[in-house]
């Protein structure tokens, strides 16, 4: 019912992001929905936005976590002349009415924010950027969602995600199926391959 509130909330605005009559839906993932879309696409592809950095300080209860021992999993932070890599997927308007605005306003229920944003790609030439797509959704937590958990040091953060389990499995498998997916699309993230070098290093003494 929540969630529903929610949705009704925003389409009631002037400014909904998804507007009324539109004959498809972009949607940008930056985290889980690169390697688990759960909906149907006709198309996606790699692409970047400007001016935003893939942090780990958003806390989850519902998927990676439980409630006084969350897991952590990726928001964006706004950081000027700062790129993030994702996949935006192309979704129908019969498909995004369907069901799949749904569906992702309760996947995205710990997010508070819903944003437009503008993707940029890389021309032929590999130099040129143009702008792929333009005003593509994505869910962001900010200071204000309930579970946000701010920055940590990369060790206590590695060993917060190696540690912590929710109802959709163990954090690492998070963090280690969202850099798999980021190598298989050829995109760059520097501090999550060193992020996912020290968490395996925790899950191996753990074993051990």
């Amino acid at each position: 019912e929540e969630v529903w509130t929610r949705v009704a909330a925003i389409e009631a605005s002037p400014t909904c992001p998804w507007g009324s009559a539109q004959p498809m839906v972009w949607v940008f993932g930056y985290g889980s929905i690169i390697w688990k879309p759960d909906f149907p696409f006709s198309r996606s592809l790699s692409c970047y936005a400007k001016g935003y950095k893939r942090v780990w300080w958003q806390g989850s209860t519902d998927h990676r976590g439980v409630p006084g021992a969350p897991g952590r999993t990726v928001t964006l932070e706004e950081r000027p002349g700062s790129i993030v890599w994702g996949r935006a997927f192309e979704i129908e308007a019969e498909d995004w009415e369907g069901g799949v605005r749904e569906d992702l306003a309760v996947r995205e229920k710990q997010y508070d924010t819903l944003r437009k944003l503008d993707l940029h790609a890389r021309g032929s030439s590999g130099s040129e950027e143009i702008v792929a797509v333009r005003g593509a959704l994505t869910w962001i937590a900010t200071p204000r969602s309930e579970n946000y958990l701010g920055p940590l040091p990369m060790e206590e953060l590695a060993s917060q995600i190696a540690t912590s389990r929710g109802p959709s499995g163990p954090n690492s498998e998070y963090l280690l199926m969202l850099a798999e997916a980021l190598r298989k699309h050829g995109l760059e993230d520097g501090e999550l391959d060193v992020l996912e070098r020290k968490v395996r290093e925790h899950l191996r003494r753990n074993k051990d």
